[in-house]
């Protein structure tokens, strides 16, 4: 059993690190939980529109859109959710895509914005990547990877000991004032969420680009690899990025780019066999690519459990094949059930709500944190608690860290990088040692 005051040391570096990011994902994270609602309210100039007539066939909605965008070929076409709903064509030109609206009846263009400026998508890449591509999902997921430590040291720290009662534990002291009333409020808010924050984390990671890669070959050597997965890992290739997030699943082959058809009817004939259907909104429809001669539909729903993958024939509108959610291979269906839930979108406004709560209770947790260690730091040092008398090597402790590290590699790295750090440079520098609260060479282990 590891000693209290090692794992109060392994909780405060861990925070030193990780608190900023945890305070912007739960931020960003508690915004893009809203999403429906907010690229709805964004969209409303487009949707309700006052009837012209009967509606355009989808061929010439698209050509409406090509031509708005010269060179142009067709990314995909997005079903209206009403009659009264713009049609959202997806162009792409040099790798680039352009999301079009287009009036279903009089065929004006109305708007149009680059999928990757549209504020959802900014927003998405500010918390997976930090807009720093892979470089900044490698950051996030190590920021994760340190915050699934600092929950559990927390909730080690936090555990009763010594018949303690339930105040402090199960509850705060609210009238107890000063440091305790703080305390209460970093330990308690934190017993509370930590299954709830452990759950966004681990659920969050699929889309990391390290962990994302590392989970792909585990795949491969284990021989449950999906031809195609519903989610990406880290930020695509720009020709891969079309379609935002949901790029290299709408059934165009990787790389290949979609040629644009030479008779866009197939398109009216795709669109009225889907239709009837029913699929969950957004239902997107794409063209073939190089590789490919079928046209492939597929509801982009965040409810993730609720979309459907269709190839059908573009001279008869044939449905050739269907996979529904059930049908994909069980970890697909675990991740994907993960991911909506992650997302708020599981079970509705409840799920948002959760997910609000959970991060609402995770700033809670770095304010508390922060004052805490605001008011027991000394001056003109970092605070850190002091080191344990060293003592027989804790084998629950190492094995843990060794599991740990097995299932989050950038954990494993970064710790193995910073104790080298500390014990062949920074326990050398006197002024070093001191500010950060280390042993001296040869003294208490941390």
């Amino acid at each position: 059993m590891p000693s209290y005051r090692t794992v109060w040391r392994w909780h405060f570096y861990a925070g030193v690190f990780a608190i900023p990011f945890v305070i912007l994902l739960a931020s960003t994270g508690s915004i893009y939980l809203f999403r429906p609602q907010i690229e709805a309210w964004i969209d409303r100039p487009y949707d309700g529109l006052a009837d012209a007539g009967a509606p355009a066939p989808p061929s010439r909605q698209v050509e409406a859109a090509l031509a708005a965008v010269p060179g142009s070929m067709l990314r995909a076409y997005e079903l209206p959710k009403t009659p009264t709903s713009a049609a959202r064509v997806i162009v792409a030109k040099g790798g680039e895509a352009t999301r079009v609206y287009v009036h279903p009846a009089t065929l004006r263009v109305l708007h149009q914005v680059r999928e990757e400026d549209r504020f959802m998508r900014v927003l998405f890449r500010l918390h997976g990547e930090l807009l720093l591509g892979n470089r900044g999902s490698n950051l996030v997921e190590i920021a994760a990877s340190w915050t699934i430590v600092l929950l559990l040291t927390g909730l080690f720290l936090w555990w009763p000991r010594e018949g303690q009662g339930l105040a402090g534990v199960a509850y705060p002291r609210l009238g107890a004032g000063g440091r305790v009333f703080w305390r209460d409020v970093h330990a308690v808010t934190g017993v509370w969420i930590s299954s709830l924050a452990l759950f966004l984390l681990l659920t969050g990671l699929p889309w990391a680009k390290f962990w994302g890669e590392y989970f792909k070959a585990a795949r491969r050597v284990t021989g449950t690899a999906a031809a195609q997965q519903d989610w990406t890992t880290g930020r695509p290739p720009r020709a891969e990025s079309d379609e935002g997030e949901h790029a290299g699943h709408s059934g165009m082959s990787k790389g290949s780019g979609p040629a644009r058809p030479q008779d866009l009817s197939g398109l009216d004939r795709v669109v009225a066999a889907v239709r009837p259907l029913g699929l969950a909104p957004p239902v997107l429809v794409s063209p073939p690519s190089r590789r490919e001669k079928n046209w492939t539909a597929k509801t982009d729903a965040a409810n993730r459990p609720l979309r459907v993958n269709l190839v059908l024939d573009g001279a008869t509108g044939a449905v050739l094949a269907r996979e529904d959610f059930k049908d994909r291979h069980v970890l697909d269906r675990i991740v994907g059930t993960g991911i909506a839930a992650h997302e708020g979108q599981l079970f509705g406004w409840p799920n948002q709500v959760l997910g609000l709560l959970t991060a609402l209770g995770l700033v809670t947790l770095s304010v508390s944190a922060l004052v805490l260690w605001w008011r027991r730091r000394a001056a003109g040092v970092l605070g850190a608690p002091e080191p344990a008398a060293q003592g027989p090597a804790s084998i629950g402790l190492g094995l843990a860290v060794l599991l740990l590290a097995l299932y989050l590699p950038l954990f494993g790295a970064t710790l193995l990088a910073v104790r080298l750090l500390e014990g062949l440079v920074l326990r050398r520098i006197p002024a070093v040692r001191t500010w950060l609260g280390l042993a001296a060479p040869g003294g208490a282990v941390t």
